[in-house]
Order: structure tokens, then C-alpha cells, then sequence
């Protein structure tokens, strides 16, 4: 009897594969229970329900709305839990150790500064306990055997006014685990380029910066981050695909601006989840992710809000080798592309892609090899 090498990885494959994430928002990844103890330290009254796992459906059922106004709405709890040293410490640590679990050996995870003042913190004191936590998150992945980098996205609310504010914060803190700068928010009526002066002004200091583009908005959006704004990656971009004509007969024509993104090897931070709960899409196989990967857009795969979706890397890439049929060499496609897309040195990406991510797939993909040879190999004869 002949056995087969499974066409697509299983859950726990994934899970092993070394991943990389480049959009994963911190308020958005908390533990139910982290939440719980928090809360109850600070007086905080608000939590909607005080048991961990009911709390952590209620903020999934409450995202899950279809509209991207109403998702935003669950972050009120989170913040407000995230508003003292201690706190932002303990949540930065849960989250790197949460992505390590996971198989994520480098990320990018953001943050809003702002959104941390309620009790008197200045924007420095946040950044510093966050950096703190981060450091800590990695040295215990570390003394459990797990390897991971994680690097800071300080972010601005695009419908505030305190953009330029938070980009010269960043700057600041550069050489100190901040990777780059970001805005985010609601984007009909906040267009990215109410903020020109804080992109011009990290454009001239060399600096990273990403845009929450092209997620509830359109075309217009992508075109102003890019054209105006000047981004490096685009949060989200998913609404590129309406710029793409499929054909009754299959064939494929780019608009300008579709084709200059994938021309000019533009990073689309790709968040297939989080987009079926925003409405972007209605369901994975009409996320547009399949039609963009099989035409070779720089295409990545991220979480965007771990506990809102209830999700993670690895269910990310779940629902899609279940929904295309990807395989490892697929998964390696987009891991690398993440990878190469990171805010961190081009040697130091380099190294990660060469000493880690395609070492790590080359082994998961040697296991079939090996099981092969087992299933295939006559049993020994007994005389």
C-alpha cells in the first residue's frame, strides 16, 4: 500500500513554519483575562463581561458587524486598560510571547501613543513601557526555546491633529526598537492627506512609514497614500482589486494605479479575517488575495486585531490553504515577501530570510520526504 505527500501543510505544520507579521495592532491582541486583572486593578467598570472566555466572544461577536465604524467601537475596552506603565508592560510582553507560540519569528506590531494619556502618562512614558515589554516578551520566548524580533509602529489617528507630533516621536525612538510610523482610523472623510506634513517630515529624515489604505475606502485612497503621502506599504490596500478587470474569458487587465503597485513592488499588508468583518470582503474566496497573489503582487499576510478576529498568523494561513489549496512553497512566498517588505535593515532582512525562514520551510518540507520513505518501504520479512 502507497501513501501519498499531502498536497497542503496541516494545522500543526503551519504552526511550526516560521512566520512573519507586518500588521498586527496591539489593542487589538489583548488576553480576556490580562483584560480582567487589569480592569479590576485600575477600577476600570466598563468591560462588558468579567469572565474571560465570555468577555472574548462578546468583543468577537462585537466586531463581527460588517462595518468598520462599529469594529473600531471594541477598542474602547482595551485602551481603557491600557493606560499605566505596568499595564502597557504586561500586554506588550503577552503579545510577543502570544506571536512566538505562534511561529512568528519577526514582527512589526503598532500602536497609538495618543491613545494611552488618560492617566497621565506623557507620549514618551507609553513608548518607553511599551519597549519595555517588548524586550521582555523576547527574552522569555527566548528561555522557552522560541526565537523572535519585534519592532515598533508608532501610529497617529487620522482624525486627530496630532500626527506630525507622533512621526517626530518616532524618530525619535528609532535606534530604540521603533521601526516606523503609521496612521489609522476610520478612513471616509480622514484622507491620509490631512497628515502630508508628518510624511514629508519622515520622509526627510529617512524614516519607514506605512498607511492604513485602500480597507473601507477605494481607489482614492490607495492613490493619495502613495501618489501624496508617499508610503513604503500599504495597511490593508485590499481595495487595489478595483482596479483589476477579470475577463469572462480569464484574462486579467491592470489600471494604472493597480499596475504601478505592482510594478513598483508595493507590500500589501493583507489581513483576510479582519476584512470579512469589515466588510471588504464576504468571504475567503472572494477575498481578493487569490487573484492578486496568482498575479504576483507583493502580497503579505497579517492579523490586523488578534482578539477582535479570533485569530492568528497560523489560522490566517489555515483558512487559506484550505480555501486555494497553498502549499509550503506558497506560505514561503509569503513569508519572504513579508520579510523582505520589513522596516528593519536590508542585511538584517537578508539574514532572516537566508538563516531562518527558508531553512525553517526546507525542513517542514523534508518531513514528507522522510514520511514518504516510511509509508513506502516494504516491511521486513520474518522467516
Amino acid at each position: 500500500m502507497t501513501h501519498t505527500i499531502p498536497a497542503t501543510p496541516g494545522a500543526d505544520q503551519i504552526r511550526r513554519a516560521p512566520k512573519v507579521l507586518l500588521h498586527d495592532h496591539l489593542d487589538g491582541g489583548l488576553r480576556p483575562g490580562t483584560m480582567i486583572e487589569i480592569a479590576a486593578a485600575t477600577g476600570y467598570g466598563g468591560l462588558p463581561e468579567t469572565e474571560p472566555d465570555r468577555l472574548g466572544r462578546r468583543i468577537h461577536e462585537d466586531a463581527d458587524s460588517g462595518s468598520l465604524e462599529r469594529y473600531l467601537e471594541t477598542f474602547v475596552h482595551t485602551c481603557a486598560v491600557m493606560q499605566t506603565p505596568g499595564a502597557l508592560a504586561r500586554v506588550a510582553a503577552e503579545c510577543v510571547e502570544d506571536l512566538a507560540e505562534d511561529g512568528v519569528v519577526y514582527a512589526e506590531v503598532r500602536y497609538a501613543p495618543e491613545q494611552h494619556l488618560e492617566r497621565g502618562l506623557t507620549l514618551e512614558e507609553v513608548v518607553e513601557a511599551v519597549n519595555e515589554g517588548f524586550r521582555a516578551g523576547e527574552r522569555l520566548a527566548r528561555e522557552n526555546g522560541r526565537r523572535i524580533r519585534v519592532g515598533a509602529l508608532l501610529t497617529a489617528m487620522r482624525h486627530a491633529a496630532r500626527s506630525l507630533e507622533i512621526a517626530e516621536l518616532a524618530n525619535r525612538y528609532r535606534d530604540q526598537g521603533v521601526v516606523g510610523f503609521d496612521i489609522a482610523g476610520a478612513e471616509a472623510g480622514f484622507p491620509p492627506t490631512r497628515h502630508l506634513d508628518a510624511f514629508e517630515y519622515l520622509k526627510r529624515e529617512n524614516n519607514h512609514f506605512t498607511i492604513h489604505a485602500g480597507e473601507a475606502f477605494g481607489l482614492p485612497s490607495i492613490w493619495q497614500a502613495l501618489q501624496w503621502c508617499g508610503a513604503d506599504r500599504l495597511g490593508h490596500g485590499v481595495r487595489i482589486i478595483d482596479d483589476i478587470e477579470v475577463a469572462d474569458d480569464g484574462g486579467v487587465h491592470l489600471g494604472r494605479l493597480a499596475a504601478y503597485v505592482r510594478d513598483k513592488r508595493v507590500p500589501l499588508e493583507l489581513c483576510p479575517t479582519s476584512n470579512l468583518q469589515t466588510g471588504a470582503a464576504s468571504s475567503y474566496a472572494d477575498h481578493p488575495i487569490g487573484l492578486l497573489r496568482r498575479l504576483h503582487f507583493r502580497v503579505t499576510v497579517s492579523t490586523d486585531n488578534r482578539l477582535m478576529s479570533g485569530t492568528s498568523l497560523s489560522r490566517e494561513f489555515e483558512h487559506l490553504v484550505e480555501t486555494f489549496g497553498y502549499t509550503l512553497d506558497d506560505l514561503q512566498w509569503f513569508t519572504v515577501n513579508a520579510m523582505k517588505s520589513a522596516f528593519i535593515p536590508f542585511d538584517e532582512r537578508l539574514a532572516m530570510i537566508n538563516d531562518v525562514i527558508k531553512p525553517g520551510y526546507a525542513e517542514l518540507k523534508s518531513e514528507w520526504l522522510f514520511q514518504q520513505t516510511v509509508a513506502t518501504s516494504p516491511l521486513p520479512s520474518v522467516e
